[in-house]
């Protein structure tokens, strides 16, 4: 078995000192999704209507094309937070990695078109 005791045979072999920060960021990205989620519901029941040109309106203001980016760029961040997590778990050897660089492709992908498009709309160009 090799000489020493048993903690000195494990130690070192534990976590990568890494899993701590994940699950902070996951937590605290569940709460500003929270928060901006509930501020995203209440500013749409306060609108007159939700056509096009009434959304198109409000979301040229900075007072709400900002919350909406951080709402954008926080949901898909713990998206892909909760993902990597199960792919860490069930995914193994080159299915794990191909499936990890698919995530984050797919995530910035998504991220990236989502704050286009309200940057487009915020910005007048619509």
């Amino acid at each position: 078995m090799g000489a020493g005791t048993e903690l000195g045979r494990v130690r070192g072999l534990g976590a990568a000192k890494d899993g701590v920060h994940h699950w902070w960021l996951q937590r605290v990205t569940a709460i500003a999704n929270i928060v901006l989620v509930l501020w995203f519901v209440f500013s749409l029941v306060r609108l007159p209507a939700l056509d096009y040109s009434s959304v198109t309106l409000w979301l040229r203001q900075p007072v709400a094309a900002v919350p909406m980016l951080l709402l954008i760029v926080s949901v898909f961040w713990h998206f892909r937070l909760g993902v990597q997590v199960m792919l860490e778990d069930y995914l193994h050897g080159r299915s794990r990695v191909l499936a990890m660089l698919a995530l984050n492709f797919y995530a910035l992908a998504g991220a990236a078109a989502a704050v286009f498009a309200v940057l487009k709309i915020a910005l007048g160009a619509v």
